[in-house]
């Protein structure tokens, strides 16, 4: 059965750039919103008459905290209604149809593999839902790399917070790398994800599952690059955006 429709409320909002803002959403119909980390949840937005283009879906990006209050992190598109709406019609107090959780981009039930989370902006959303609830729930697990691309160190989502739960949370590693970020920087990785997934895998092929979540370019290139590599496609799960 289908989740049904309930009423989420906005409860704060925080500009985190200029394109990017954070949504806190409260649902009040329910005492505590149960989701898998992965999951995500669909708003119905009053941006056109027939529903299926109202409704726009966005991956939660909190853990599961017992509470009826997840987190969503979006950016600002060039020509889409629903982005524009968030951005400039919506405030504390709004209130929207909302539908979840929904998805299957999920953890694995045992994590007896390495994890590769591979993404671009917002596609960390899941990423940093999956790692914190892994932390807190003390998860057995192998070595877990969140590699995560973005333009430059104004548009690092969760540095902060992920830096601390790499110093935390053993075998987690968490590598960010900028495409427009100052070269002369030795310190910081430089370039698109591909490369740092691939100088991991040059001498070490180890068993591993890869969860590639963003944009379609950069998900078809990963898909490829990683069945080069020699992995089956079955070991690759995606979430795409857009």
């Amino acid at each position: 059965m289908p989740e049904p429709w309930r009423t989420g409320k906005f409860i704060r909002i925080e500009k985190t750039t200029t394109l990017t803002w954070r949504f806190w959403i409260k649902i009040p119909g329910v005492s505590v919103f149960n989701f898998k980390p992965g999951q995500f949840v669909t708003l119905d937005l009053p941006i056109a008459d027939k529903p299926n283009k109202r409704w726009r879906s966005y991956s939660i990006a909190s853990h599961p905290d017992g509470t009826n209050i997840i987190e969503l992190v979006i950016v600002l598109l060039e020509g889409g209604l629903g982005t524009y709406y968030l951005f400039n019609y919506v405030q504390v107090g709004t209130e929207v149809p909302l539908r979840g959780p929904q998805g299957v981009f999920t953890l694995p039930a045992i994590i007896d593999k390495d994890l590769f989370f591979i993404c671009t902006g917002t596609g960390i959303a899941p990423f940093r839902s999956m790692t914190k609830y892994i932390q807190l729930h003390n998860l057995q697990h192998k070595n877990i790399y969140l590699i995560f691309g973005c333009r430059k160190f104004c548009d690092s989502l969760y540095a902060e917070e992920l830096n601390e739960l790499s110093c935390k949370l053993e075998d987690f590693y968490y590598i960010p790398t900028y495409s427009r970020e100052n070269k002369e920087n030795d310190a910081i990785k430089h370039g698109y994800v591909h490369a740092i997934y691939k100088n991991i895998l040059a001498n070490n092929k180890p068993d591993a599952s890869f969860y590639l979540c963003g944009w379609k370019d950069m998900i078809d290139e990963a898909r490829q690059n990683i069945i080069a590599i020699g992995y089956d496609k079955k070991s690759i799960r995606l979430e795409l955006y857009g």
